[in-house]
């Protein structure tokens, strides 16, 4: 079969870009990435992700086998409960979830920092640091040139941005794409685990993912991130031998300074927060979160108290508005870049990763000869674009992420709340109910067919 020299030009090495990346490499197809960060280890990546089976799925297609074991093997420790709480810590709902041990058909937590050493390793010559995309060109014959504000430039036969919400490669190829702010700020931190920050959490909290819904439209969720190395980096008593060995070898490990710790991300619509809020810190912010939980559990409260002030910050919760099909071109987008979406269903990362598998085999089609490279970018926007904003509504309508929703309200909240309440404790209770919103939690974040 003739085969057709195809370069691709990636903007932005995060969890789409890399993913697509890998994916080229290992079919043969020629690639780069240009990254802003100035080096592997940059950036405040040491967050949680939640990789599910749509996200596994799409690992496993890309990445060569051994470096997919060693991402299986790099992950936490999956949470067994997932736990609906109140601000007193009380339990309204707690739901077992199931095992871990399937590198496919489970969940998956990782370290976004850990995730992204994963992603870099064996592609260390074609990732190019301290590259700042500041616009591209289209050329005779069909190429695409992106420019960096180094003066550098780099030429290809297609551009892919994946260079996330604040994409400048979208802002001038969909100037028409709006991304705007829900009306939400989240606050997260961490807190490193210790005798006794984990004294101060329940078993069925610490071991799992929790969910906590309080008045005036508060939230917060919890999780605890315990990984297979300890606070030096040596490998932990009673690792498995295949993980261990995999770890050990894995050269991403000196770049990664992730350790245990649990995570809280709180929430509020932006109106409750002081105007300056976006412009704090560390522990101005820690203190901030303290005045609006006067009446949260002490325990929670420590918590807040005890976080490391370094990894404390505020972001504004965005979410990208629809945009209709448009004509196909050689650039394209990828992940956050073409649909930003709100935390509300934990999809974004994985949203991303499908992108990058479902391009990468259009790309292979069109560089094996059997479609055109337009053609194969046409069958990939026709695809990617109704799926990334059907998770973008999604998303929008799950936890409280839109500021405009009913549950920030002053008197409609409160309703709401005790609604929300009494219909957890009825499903926690009845098993066949309790049964079927586990069922409907996996088949969601595993209906997406590669």
């Amino acid at each position: 079969m003739s085969t057709t020299p195809l370069h691709v030009i990636i903007i932005g090495a995060g969890t789409g870009g890399m993913a697509l990346a890998h994916g080229l490499r290992r079919a043969g197809v020629s690639v780069d990435v240009y990254e802003r960060d100035r080096t592997r280890s940059d950036g405040l990546y040491g967050y949680r992700i939640g990789i599910d089976p749509t996200g596994a799925r799409a690992l496993a297609e890309v990445l060569p086998p051994e470096l997919f074991e060693t991402f299986i093997a790099t992950c936490a420790r999956a949470p067994r409960h997932f736990n609906v709480l109140t601000e007193k810590f009380a339990t309204t709902a707690s739901f077992e979830l199931r095992p871990d041990d399937h590198p496919i058909d489970s969940e998956h937590s990782v370290s976004r920092m850990t995730l992204r050493q994963v992603l870099l390793t064996g592609l260390e010559d074609i990732v190019h640091f301290d590259k700042a995309f500041t616009h591209y060109e289209r050329n005779d014959g069909g190429k695409v040139t992106a420019f960096f504000e180094d003066g550098t430039s780099a030429t290809g036969d297609l551009l892919v941005a994946a260079d996330g919400t604040a994409s400048r490669v979208r802002r001038q190829y969909l100037p028409h794409a709006v991304v705007k702010d829900s009306g939400v700020i989240a606050v997260s931190a961490k807190v490193p685990v210790t005798e006794e920050t984990k004294a101060l959490l329940p078993p069925n909290v610490f071991d799992g993912i929790s969910l906590t819904f309080a008045p005036k439209g508060q939230f917060c969720i919890w999780h605890v991130m315990e990984f297979k190395w300890d606070t030096k980096g040596a490998l932990k008593n009673g690792i498995g031998g295949n993980d261990a060995e995999l770890i050990e070898k894995w050269p991403g490990l000196l770049y990664d300074n992730t350790r245990d710790y649990i995570n809280w991300g709180f929430s509020a619509s932006a109106d409750k927060y002081p105007s300056n809020v976006m412009d704090l810190q560390g522990k101005e912010l820690m203190d901030l979160i303290l005045s609006m939980t006067p009446n949260w559990h002490p325990n929670m409260r420590k918590l807040f108290a005890l976080s490391d002030p370094g990894s404390c910050f505020p972001v504004a919760i965005r979410t990208s508005e629809p945009v209709d099909p448009w004509p196909t071109t050689n650039v394209t987008l990828l992940g956050d870049a073409a649909h930003t979406m709100t935390p509300g269903r934990g999809v974004g990362g994985n949203t991303a990763l499908r992108d990058a598998a479902l391009l990468c085999r259009e790309l292979v089609a069109a560089r094996d000869g059997r479609q055109s490279l337009l053609k194969g970018v046409a069958a990939y926007e026709k695809e990617m674009i109704p799926y990334g904003f059907e998770k973008v509504a999604d998303s929008l309508k799950q936890n409280g992420t839109n500021g405009k929703d009913a549950m920030h309200r002053p008197y409609i909240g409160r309703v709401l709340l005790a609604f929300s309440r009494t219909f957890f404790r009825v499903v926690d209770r009845v098993p066949p109910l309790k049964r079927k919103f586990v069922d409907d939690l996996y088949a969601y974040r595993s209906d997406d067919k590669l």
